[in-house]
């Protein structure tokens, strides 16, 4: 979940907390939070639908390389059976 987080502490992560309640304050500190969260969903929602997006279409483009190259090899096929019939 907070891999994107790379190496940070446990002193790390209360040094970021302390810095965001005096910047914030106690009152909004929750609120902050929650957007915070709504905004990494979002973020992880929009980045998985890109990834699925790309994947497709790797997986297109990889099922017209092998037709392309079947059809090819069935042209191949055809003109040798042409070519022995004669």
């Amino acid at each position: 979940m907070f891999a994107f987080i790379g190496n940070i502490g446990p002193w790390e992560l209360i040094l970021i907390l302390l810095i965001a309640l005096i910047v914030v304050g106690p009152g909004k500190l929750p609120e902050v939070a929650k957007s915070l969260g709504k905004a990494a969903k979002e973020f992880k929602r929009a980045t998985t639908g890109v990834q699925k997006e790309f994947q497709d279409a790797m997986k297109f483009e990889d099922d017209s390389k092998n037709n392309n190259k079947q059809q090819h090899q069935d042209s191949q096929a055809d003109t040798e059976k042409e070519n022995k019939d004669k």
